[in-house]
């Protein structure tokens, strides 16, 4: 922790890492969460003393009494999926609106967004990209095009900036053939209800709030959705998210200069998932990618979709790595490989004309994954407290994966609990 620096923690595989739990078990050491970018594609999972919250907008401090959560402008916000949260939240006991403040500058997910995102999957055909349906690309889209609306639009005539925008993208609609406008009424009488709701919290130009407090010596936290493989430029394209995934989306998501970011804590799996189309190099068709799957509980938070499993891509994490300049790993989910007799790990890629590469390549279709064996530990590690009750084969893997990255793993996870989580 640097004092007049962020940090920033993100997911660097293909999301689903597990970020939420380990940002409320690194909030006790911060005094601010912020959410850079993404929206309510995202679902973050935590679960301590018997309770499971799944949030997809609201940053994972909001647990921890006394901290500041910042919405910024980098998120996309749907208010009526916000306020249902929201509303999930308070009634769980923790006061949301003296704790989160959300920046003027996000931008509005719009019920016609959802609509515009069916409509433009469904023109791809077998080339869907496999979005959540959420409306996030639409609304980045518009965003980037200029003609979004915002938060601090709610301020100021907003019906009439409402109007103009939906009858944009009636028109857009119009333009594809789209004639599917079952249910808009009552999710539009929703949206307003959640626009109502937004105004009895906190509205702030996130990026001076974010330096100011850093001027105050605070400790802040930056918190990524999805995962580096995700990131608009320097994912899987165009199987990606609409946002930059990487530590750099939080110098543009919050405001703040590059020179502000202390450590970046990269989150990995043990082995790696992927939800939605796109190329998988390590993705298992086989028994054990259904075992991976049934231990690790690989559904969608937001989606309930199977995720395809796989083993670990060593290629693919040192990219990651490298464009996050990661500077501590993360390892989750150790405890899913706890009863094979082998492990592996994905050391290099054999290109489709026969080269090997330890490097990324421009497309990842057809590399065939080069396998390094391990044997496994076969050892329960979800009761262990420390890593001197680790499995010597463990630390092996473990050492191995350190070696190869680059990088010090310092916080292994083996359960799902907050308690489970081992900081070496």
């Amino acid at each position: 922790m640097n004092t007049g620096k962020v940090d920033v923690l993100l997911g660097l595989q293909w999301g689903d890492e597990g970020k939420g739990k380990v940002v409320d078990v690194l909030t006790p050491r911060y005094d601010v969460v912020a959410r850079f970018q993404g929206g309510p594609n995202a679902g973050h999972t935590l679960e301590f003393e018997g309770q499971k919250y799944v949030l997809r907008s609201i940053p994972s401090g909001i647990f921890q009494g006394g901290k500041v959560n910042i919405i910024g402008n980098g998120v996309v916000l749907a208010p009526d999926l916000f306020m249902g949260e929201a509303k999930d939240l308070e009634k769980s006991g923790h006061p949301l609106k003296e704790r989160l403040h959300i920046s003027k500058k996000a931008h509005l997910i719009m019920p016609t967004h959802r609509i515009l995102d069916r409509a433009y999957e469904a023109a791809k055909g077998k080339d869907k990209v496999g979005t959540t349906g959420k409306g996030i690309g639409p609304t980045y889209t518009d965003k980037v095009s200029r003609n979004g609306l915002r938060v601090g639009d709610i301020l100021c005539d907003f019906e009439n900036k409402y109007a103009a925008h939906k009858e944009r993208h009636m028109k857009m609609l119009a333009a594809l053939g789209w004639t599917d406008f079952e249910g808009l009424e009552d999710t539009e009488k929703l949206w307003m209800d959640g626009i109502d709701y937004m105004k009895e919290f906190k509205f702030v130009d996130s990026e001076i709030e974010v330096n100011h407090l850093l001027r105050e010596n605070k400790h802040i936290l930056c918190e990524g959705a999805q995962g580096t493989m995700l990131d608009v430029d320097f994912g899987s394209y165009p199987f990606v998210t609409s946002s930059n995934t990487i530590c750099a989306g939080a110098c543009t998501g919050l405001g703040i200069g590059p020179n502000k970011v202390g450590n970046v804590y990269g989150i990995m799996k043990a082995y790696c998932t992927r939800v939605g189309s796109g190329p998988f190099p390590t993705e298992l068709f086989d028994e054990t990618g259904k075992t991976i799957r049934d231990l690790g509980h690989e559904y969608g938070a937001v989606t309930g979709r199977e995720r395809r499993c796989g083993w670990i891509d060593l290629v693919q994490l040192r990219y990651s790595v490298m464009v996050n300049g990661v500077t501590e790993l993360i390892m989750m989910k150790s405890d899913v490989l706890d009863s094979f007799d082998t492990i592996k790990a994905c050391v290099a890629y054999e290109l489709p004309d026969g080269p090997k590469t330890k490097d990324f390549p421009y497309e990842i279709d057809n590399v065939k994954p080069i396998y390094k064996e391990f044997p496994g530990w076969k050892k329960d590690m979800t009761k262990c407290k420390s890593q001197d009750e680790f499995p010597q084969a463990f630390r092996d893997y473990v050492a191995f994966l350190e070696d190869y990255l680059e990088t010090r793993i310092g916080i292994i996870s083996v359960g799902p609990d907050r308690e489970q989580t081992i900081v070496l």
